[in-house]
Parts: structure tokens; C-alpha cells; sequence
């Protein structure tokens, strides 16, 4: 009898072998799996791994996060080689804002300068004038003139978070994150009265009915810097559950509640997020694909906006 003796694959050391071999940088979204965020050089934000990409001395970008964040790596490394280890790997949100139809708005209302939030594809990026995350969009909006009129894209809840925040009236596309907006109102309240010394914590894509009831509200580095730093001893956290992983390392005695979504699924995980898988990952840096490529006049239009933001800030 003939046995067959399967070779599985450690694929925390290869990928390790394979950084070293490729002089590669891994970059994480809290928004991925534990296991890819224990591997990552470095895991963050949007602002912050923009900010890793653009610094980074490696040949090699892997982003283990969505396509928007891996052209941005491009944008900000066009001679480097960008690796996401799946190219499904998109965003609701830079989906509802489709390029061609973002230039006719844009082109319906020329008085207005446009702030496009981060999550928006490239070709988005060329036809914005600054580009923004939820770290830093109150502040740089704060730096725009008052007489100058604003389109802020493609994230509605963000947007009215920010008109409340700084009393601009700004124009709003109307974009939305499924995640964010998953969130149950009614569960909410629910675990807030069988948790009554628990703060509701949650991200500003978040809908206004339940910004309205959160103790702060901030991006998911904000959000992690908050549940540390507190006193509160319990929290529940409105935002994709990736994040309560470095929530759990960064403050061991604290509990952590993820907000419920409306139906009973697990739909307050981002389902592109979690197509990164550790398989993937390996196999991408292993065969040096799928990679990010983009057209040289895109990704120098697209620098312009990203420069800013990252100089405002």
C-alpha cells in the first residue's frame, strides 16, 4: 500500500526567506488577518503605510491590503515592483465612485476644489486636488480657505462627519463602505445597556445614527491610541474587526466587543480585506505576482494630490 506523505508548507518561514531573498518590505491594513499582521513590518492605517511606502528602502512592496492601497504604494514607488497577494482584493467604497462619473461631477461644479478620501482608485486620485484618510481629513479641511467651495468623495457618512466638524459646507459624493454601514443600531444600544461601563468607539464611515452615540470617534489608528491610553476598562468597537487584534496586543486587560452588524452574518468583516490570505501571500512574493502596474502619466497625476496630503499633514 502505496502512502502519500503531503509536504505542507511553513508559510511564516518561507515568507520570511522570501523577504530576505527579495528585500522586500510587507506592509499590513489592520483590517487583515492575525497571522498576516503578526508577519508584516508593519502594520497601519492608510496614512501611515502610505507614509511607510513612500520611506521604504526595499525593492519590493508586498501590501497585504486592497488594490487602492497597493496603487498607492505605486504611486508613491513608481520604479519599485508592488506585489498584493490577490487582485480581487478591491473596496466597496472606491468602487462607488466610478472615474469617468467622478470627472463629470467634477466637471459640473469647476468652483470646487476636490478632497477625495484615500479609499478611491488611482484614476480617482488623478482628478482630485488633495487626497485625505480619516487620520488627517478634519485637519487639512480646516486648512482650506472658508471662500473656497469643497467636494469631499467619495464617503458620505466621512463627509457629514466633517461638515459637523468643521461647519463647511462641503459637496458630497455619494459613497458609502459596506462594512461601515452594516452596523445595527438596535444591537448597539442592546450591548450598551448589558455593558454599561463600555464605550462605543467607532470610525467616522460609520452611519450618523451611530456616530451619534459614540464616545469618540477616529480612524482605526485613533481608535487603537484611544482604547489604550483610556481608563475605561471595556469598549465596544464599531469598525472592521482586524483592528481588535492590535487592540488586544497593545492593551491585554482591556475587553473588546465588536459591534454587532444588522443581520446575523459576519458582515462587519471586510470581505475584500480578508481575500489576503497567509497561502497567497507566500505564493505571491514566491512567483513575483500579481503585481500593481500603472500608466506613467496616471501615477504622475495621481502624485500630485498625495503629495499634498502628505504635506498638509
Amino acid at each position: 500500500m502505496n502512502t502519500v506523505i503531503e509536504n505542507k508548507v511553513n508559510y511564516s518561514e518561507e515568507i520570511l526567506k522570501l523577504k530576505e531573498q527579495l528585500n522586500a518590505v510587507i506592509l499590513a491594513h489592520y483590517y487583515q488577518e492575525s497571522e498576516i499582521q503578526d508577519l508584516a513590518d508593519f502594520v497601519g492605517d492608510s496614512l501611515d503605510l502610505s507614509r511607510r511606502a513612500k520611506e521604504t528602502n526595499a525593492d519590493v512592496i508586498v501590501f497585504a491590503g486592497v488594490h487602492f492601497m497597493a496603487e498607492t504604494a505605486k504611486i508613491l514607488n513608481p520604479n519599485k515592483l508592488v506585489l498584493l497577494p490577490d487582485l480581487e482584493a478591491g473596496c466597496s467604497l472606491a468602487d462607488s465612485c466610478p472615474a469617468p462619473m467622478f470627472k463629470a461631477f467634477r466637471e459640473l461644479h469647476p468652483d470646487h476644489i476636490a478632497i477625495t478620501y484615500i479609499n478611491c482608485s488611482a484614476a480617482v486620485k488623478g482628478l482630485s486636488d488633495i487626497i485625505c484618510t480619516s487620520s488627517n481629513a478634519e485637519k487639512l479641511v480646516n486648512q482650506i480657505p472658508k471662500d473656497q467651495k469643497i467636494i469631499f468623495a467619495p464617503d458620505r457618512n466621512l463627509g457629514k462627519y466633517l461638515i459637523k466638524k468643521t461647519g463647511r459646507d462641503m459637496l458630497l459624493w455619494d459613497g458609502s463602505c459596506i462594512v461601515h454601514e452594516t452596523f445595527s443600531q438596535k444591537k448597539i444600544i442592546k450591548l450598551m445597556l448589558e455593558y454599561p461601563d463600555a464605550l462605543l468607539i467607532a470610525h467616522p464611515e460609520c452611519e450618523e445614527i451611530i456616530l451619534s452615540k459614540a464616545a469618540f470617534i477616529g480612524s482605526t489608528s485613533m481608535l487603537l491610541k484611544f482604547v489604550k491610553e483610556n481608563p475605561a476598562k471595556s469598549f465596544i468597537v464599531a469598525t472592521e474587526p482586524g483592528i481588535l487584534h492590535q487592540m488586544e496586543k497593545t492593551a491585554p486587560d482591556k475587553i473588546l466587543i465588536p459591534a454587532p452588524p444588522e443581520k446575523n452574518c459576519n458582515c462587519n468583516e471586510c470581505p475584500y480585506m480578508k481575500l489576503n490570505t497567509m497561502e497567497k501571500l507566500y505564493l505571491c512574493m514566491k512567483n513575483k505576482t500579481p503585481q500593481i502596474n500603472l500608466d506613467s502619466e496616471l501615477i504622475k497625476k495621481a502624485l500630485t494630490p498625495i503629495e499634498k496630503m502628505l504635506e498638509m499633514s
